[in-house]
């Protein structure tokens, strides 16, 4: 399935942009007439598909927003002591000018170019389609209105105050005519976006007009992502309070319509990533990726996953690349998560082993290791090295699926899992009724009782939340349940940030190292240097500074002036 999706995809670049714009007016550039294609909903369906191309570039989900841009939190980290090179955004001292805060910016403008130029293409067609292909192409515009909500949502909340462009007229305007539209109107777009798509796309368990209808959005998928777009909407910046009760009946109807549920196997989840199985009981949003050989690498929609952000490998001639794993596992939460020793996420969420060449553990190969491993006084500059075991290339990626390349794989990566919504369930009910009911407790302890192997519906004394917890206790519970169950896919610093605790999460992460290392020097968390992570700074990217350059109505970021 995965090289159908690649050749139609490859195909469908003829019609969409492949390049980012240098500011915002961005067109696509098409090799065929227009008026001469999407004269029926199978054209039209290549095209669209064209809207979803840009998602596995590096510049999104292949590398920026999966892995570079999420680091320097309490639970993940870049490789290294110093700022130098990749590490300069993980440790937050880059400058307005950095090249990838520029290329994720430019790119995100480009796919909502395309989102924007499929749907006015297709509206103008499809009143000359058969009664079959309207009712088809009425899901491909529901498609194209939940991706377009979807990279705003990414625009918005890590670049805060951006143009809100909402037709390919408006992107044909001088750079010095854009002006900058208040977060709360393009969360207003947004949710108009995904309200449209809940109401006009099926649910992928009843999709049977979609003949391919694998990694592509669903009911289910739009309704997650806006419970996901309340909840941020609710939290910091903004803090529109209203909204927790939107995201809280978002998901409840989500939900209640047992249209989706947790795998029984939380390892089956990394199974199916590293074989690029595609399995929508819980995957929501997912980026697949895929080449057959690694002589096209750059061309080919192939990603970092498992490379960055697994666990290290030393090359084999012929049978493997190497994997850098330059993602760090802050050793600091994996002591706390050996509080739980009964939650079987913990051994494959943190990778304490390398394969140089097979596999054995960071702190020795003796006898002595397992205990070493389990002290937390012994080999703390070893510790330093774990890594995030869920892309673990060797344990998780079949023959069939393998990539013999030292920087690239064709690992998927999750978008949004229907783990994350219950959670956010559990959150946005607690935050709502300003403490938990019944039903945020059964949410939360679902997605626990998966973790330690126990039945999602039977109470357990040992894995549940306790009860008679208040509105403070059991947030609390939810954000280290969302720091174990989420672990590295993404998530972790966008709800700090959402939380409004950035800043300080990153100063008592490293004290709470500082109180642990008891070896000579210093242990390494350069996120935490004077003068990196800044309060009322970094909870935001600066707007690129080219764009500022070439667009004089914008205003910087706060804290980038």
């Amino acid at each position: 399935m995965k090289k159908i999706v690649l050749y139609i995809l490859t195909s469908a670049m003829f019609m969409m942009n492949t390049s980012c714009s240098d500011y915002l007016a961005e067109e696509s550039r098409t090799s065929i007439d227009k008026n001469k294609y999407m004269l029926n909903a199978a054209e039209a369906e290549n095209v669209l598909l064209g809207v979803y191309r840009n998602m596995v570039s590096d510049a999104m989900y292949g590398y920026h927003l999966s892995i570079l841009f999420t680091l320097g939190t309490d639970i993940a980290q870049v490789e290294g002591s110093t700022n130098e090179n990749f590490r300069i955004i993980p440790t937050n001292s880059f400058t307005t000018n950095q090249a990838e805060i520029q290329s994720t910016w430019a790119i995100l403008y480009n796919s909502i170019y395309n989102a924007n130029d499929f749907l006015e293409g297709l509206e103008q067609k499809m009143v000359d389609y058969s009664s079959a292909d309207k009712e088809l192409a009425t899901i491909y515009m529901a498609e194209a209105r939940g991706l377009r909500a979807l990279y705003y949502f990414e625009l918005v909340r890590r670049y805060g105050n951006i143009a809100l462009i909402t037709n390919t007229a408006m992107s044909k305007q001088l750079p010095s005519s854009f002006v900058q539209e208040d977060p709360v109107k393009v969360y207003e777009f947004i949710e108009q976006d995904l309200k449209y798509a809940v109401e006009n796309l099926p649910y992928a368990v009843d999709d049977k007009l979609r003949a391919n209808k694998s990694f592509r959005l669903s009911k289910g998928s739009a309704l997650g992502l806006l419970a996901k777009v309340y909840a941020t909407w609710a939290g910091a910046p903004i803090r529109d309070i209203s909204k927790w009760e939107m995201a809280a009946k978002t998901a409840q109807i989500l939900i209640e319509s047992n249209k989706h549920g947790l795998l029984d196997n939380y390892e089956q989840l990394w199974k199916n990533s590293g074989a690029g199985t595609w399995n929508p009981i819980e995957s929501l949003i997912e980026v697949s990726f895929y080449s057959p050989t690694a002589t096209n690498g750059a061309a080919d929609p192939i990603g970092r996953i498992g490379k960055w952000n697994g666990v290290r490998a030393t090359a084999i001639a012929g049978e493997r690349g190497s994997n850098a794993a330059n993602v760090k596992v802050v050793h600091t939460f994996v002591l706390d998560w050996r509080n739980f020793p009964e939650d079987l996420r913990r051994d494959i969420s943190v990778a304490n082993y390398q394969y140089n060449p097979t596999k054995q553990l960071w702190v020795g190969t003796d006898a002595a290791a397992a205990a070493n491993d389990a002290d937390p006084t012994k080999t703390q500059r070893a510790k330093q090295n774990y890594t995030p075991g869920k892309w673990d290339t060797e344990k998780y990626v079949p023959q069939s699926n393998k990539l013999i390349n030292n920087d690239r794989s064709n690992v998927n990566w999750y978008v949004l899992r229907y783990a994350d919504v219950l959670l956010l369930y559990a959150e946005a009910l607690n935050e709502w009724k300003q403490g938990p009911t019944n039903e945020a407790y059964t949410a939360i302890n679902m997605v626990r009782r998966r973790g330690y192997g126990l039945p999602i519906y039977s109470a357990s004394n040992l894995a549940d939340v306790p009860t008679g917890l208040d509105v403070q206790g059991f947030r609390d519970a939810v954000r280290k349940e969302r720091a174990f169950e989420l672990a590295f896919e993404g998530d972790r610093k966008l709800d700090l940030i959402r939380w409004g605790v950035y800043y300080e999460t990153v100063k008592a992460t490293a004290q709470k190292l500082g109180i642990w290392w008891i070896t000579a020097g210093s242990p390494n968390y350069a996120v935490a240097t004077p003068g990196y992570t800044t309060k009322n700074k970094h909870e935001l990217f600066p707007i690129p500074q080219r764009e500022m350059d070439i667009m004089p109505q914008f205003d910087q970021n706060p804290g980038w002036k």
